[in-house]
């Protein structure tokens, strides 16, 4: 199929990006790197009368470390992510978990910003700004404000950006010390949408025992999942198979909330995630502890 008609725009940079989304907020959709946007424009699954395309807008691309945070331009790639030499050394869960989105030849086009925008339940990159703790900077013609993740993601494909605004920086703090992550999800194919997947963090405090701990799954619910009365269970204790069993229990059974769908059944889901968090949370554990 083809798009419906269309009007197009190429801004040169983000001040005329934002001034053409103040002028068409409620009928303009943003180009990014168009790996969700434009197949569904093809289908006609959306239908904007206007398309403003933010890829001459050279500002937007950038990875940078400044004190111990990294900051990303929402027009940075996938790829680039994948391979940045400070995200390998200060967030190494991204640096794990970017390889497990689509295909090299998606990631090459396909960018953070769009990704998180779009708030696929089933995306990989909502999960990690949610289990990283990221802030947000959306931007329109009047000012800029800050979102945390936590409060970002509102809904299936639906964020807490107003109409006229654009997301412009992603700001990633460093994981603390002792520390351990894992990232464990599950397809049909590799490439393919994960049936279910977890990011998983650990942190421990001197003596060894689990100081703070998160547990954020994809596609079992709405929109990236937080089981933060699993995560809290490990707080406190020595990571054990015994904590680690119970974790995944509670958070397989009362927290995610998957839908099932022609892949596996939501039953099948409940199970993979507690296959997922035992695995996920032994590895997380293991790297804490600088094994």
């Amino acid at each position: 199929m083809k798009p419906a008609p269309f009007e197009y725009h190429a801004p040169a940079s983000l001040e005329q990006a934002l001034a053409l989304m103040s002028q068409n907020a409620r009928e303009a959709k943003l180009l990014a790197g168009g790996q969700s946007l434009v197949p569904a424009m093809n289908f006609r699954v959306v239908q904007p009368s206007v398309l403003i395309d933010l890829n001459r807008a050279a500002e937007l691309s950038y990875i940078r470390e400044e004190g111990d945070v990294i900051r990303v331009g929402s027009m940075a790639r996938e790829r680039h992510l994948e391979f940045d030499s400070s995200i390998a050394k200060h967030i190494p869960l991204l640096h794990e978990a970017v390889p497990f989105i689509a295909h090299p030849q998606i990631r090459n086009r396909g960018t953070i910003g769009g990704s998180i925008v779009h708030a696929d339940p089933a995306a990989e990159l909502p999960v990690l700004m949610l289990a990283l703790g990221a802030r947000l900077k959306a931007k329109n013609v009047s000012g800029e404000r800050w979102i945390d993740a936590r409060d970002f993601f509102v809904g299936m494909f639906t964020t807490a950006l107003e109409p006229d605004e654009i997301l412009v920086e992603i700001e990633l703090p460093f994981m603390p010390p002792r520390t351990g992550w894992s990232f464990m999800e599950v397809a049909p194919r590799a490439g393919d949408y994960a049936m279910m997947g977890v990011a998983a963090l650990v942190t421990l405090d001197e003596a060894g025992k689990c100081k703070a701990a998160k547990l954020i799954y994809l596609n079992a619910g709405e929109g990236p999942l937080d089981a933060k009365e699993a995560a809290k269970s490990l707080e406190g204790g020595k990571i054990d198979d015994k904590l680690i069993e119970a974790a995944a229990a509670h958070a397989s059974e009362q927290e995610v909330n998957p839908f099932g769908n022609i892949h596996a059944s939501a039953e099948f889901q409940r199970h993979l995630a507690k296959v997922l968090t035992r695995k996920a949370l032994r590895e997380a554990a293991q790297r804490a502890h600088g094994d």
